[in-house]
C-alpha cells in the first residue's frame, strides 16, 4: 500500500480491531494526579480498569488535544518514507484537534509538495468515529486507493448514528455539563441522559431515560428506527466499564443485523462521561428526535 490510513485514539477501537484493519492510531493525552499519560488502543500506559477505578474514587481527569508538533512529526515519518497520508479523527464539533492537524498539513505540503496529505473532519465522536474508521479500514485493507477511501469517508461520515446513555452523573457534573442540583435529582430519580450527535458533530442531549431497565430498550428502539438496511449492517456496541450492559445490548441486537462489533470507551471520552456509559453506533439517518 502506497499510503497510510490514520486516526486518533478518540476513536475508541480496541487493539484487536486496529490490528484487523491496519489503521495507524495517534495517541491522545490525559492527566490524572499531576501525571500525564498517552492513551493508545493497547492501553499501555494505564489500563481501562485502573482509569475507571480512579474516576470512581473521585480522582479528576483532564484531556488535551493532539498538538501541532505531534501531528507534524507523526505525519513526516511516513512522508519521508514516500507514503501518502489520509487522516480523519475526532469531530470539530467536540475538539480543536482537526484544526491543529490542518495547520501541520499546510506546512508539510510545502516541504513535501509531491506527497498527498488528506485530512477529513469526521463529524463523528468516540465510538461513532470508531465505526467510521472500522468500516473505512475494511475498504483500506481490501486495497482501496487513497481517493476511493476519501470518497467513502466523506460519503459515510454523516450516516454514522450515535446513541449514548450516560450513567455517571457525577462525572458530567465535574465537567460542567450538568448542574450539581441536576446530578443530585437525576441520581435520586434514576434519570440517565440520552445523547446523540448532530450533523456538525456536536454532542446533543436528546432525552432522559428513567431506570436502568429502560436503557437497552431505548437504544434498540433508536437503532431499529434510524438504521439503514439493518439486516445487512455492522452495528457497534461500546461501553465505559460496563461489560454487563454491553453484553445485554449485544444480545438484544444480535439477529437484527449482520454483525455486532464490541469496543471499549477509553480515557479520552471516559474523562467526560464516566463509567457505565452504553452506546450503539450504526449507519442510517441522524435523527435527534427522542
Amino acid at each position: 500500500m502506497n499510503y497510510v490510513f490514520m486516526t486518533d485514539a478518540s476513536c475508541d477501537l480496541t487493539q484487536e480491531l486496529v490490528n484487523e484493519i491496519g489503521v495507524e492510531v495517534l495517541p491522545m493525552e490525559f492527566h490524572m494526579e499531576d501525571k500525564s499519560y498517552l492513551h493508545y488502543p493497547d492501553c499501555r500506559m494505564m489500563s481501562l480498569s485502573e482509569f475507571y477505578s480512579k474516576l470512581k474514587e473521585g480522582i479528576d481527569s483532564k484531556t488535551t488535544q493532539i498538538n501541532y508538533d505531534s501531528f507534524y512529526k507523526s505525519f513526516e515519518n511516513y512522508l519521508k518514507a514516500g507514503k501518502d497520508i489520509i487522516y480523519t479523527g475526532i469531530s470539530t464539533g467536540l475538539s480543536g484537534t482537526y484544526n491543529t492537524c490542518m495547520m501541520a498539513v499546510k506546512d508539510l505540503k510545502e516541504v513535501y509538495p509531491d506527497r498527498k496529505i488528506i485530512a477529513i473532519d469526521s463529524l463523528c465522536d468516540s465510538a461513532g468515529l470508531g465505526l467510521l474508521i472500522y468500516l473505512a479500514g475494511k475498504k483500506y485493507s481490501e486495497g482501496a486507493t487513497i481517493d476511493e477511501l476519501k470518497e467513502y469517508i466523506e460519503d459515510t461520515r454523516i450516516k454514522v448514528c450515535h446513541w449514548f446513555v450516560v450513567e455517571d452523573l457525577d462525572q458530567l457534573k465535574r465537567g460542567g455539563r450538568i448542574s450539581a442540583v441536576s446530578a443530585t435529582f437525576g441520581k435520586a430519580l434514576q434519570i440517565k441522559p440520552l445523547l446523540s450527535v448532530d450533523d456538525e458533530g456536536h454532542l446533543i442531549n436528546v432525552a432522559k431515560i428513567r431506570g436502568k431497565s429502560n436503557v437497552v430498550p431505548a437504544l434498540v428502539k433508536h437503532l431499529e428506527r434510524d438504521a439503514e438496511n439493518l439486516k445487512d449492517s455492522v452495528v457497534m456496541v461500546a461501553h465505559a466499564d460496563n461489560p454487563e450492559g454491553a453484553e445485554e445490548l449485544k444480545k438484544a441486537i444480535k439477529g437484527k443485523c449482520k454483525e455486532v462489533v464490541m469496543t471499549d470507551i477509553g480515557p479520552v471520552i471516559g474523562t467526560h462521561v464516566g463509567s457505565g456509559m452504553l452506546a450503539v453506533l450504526f449507519l442510517g439517518t441522524r435523527n435527534l428526535k427522542s
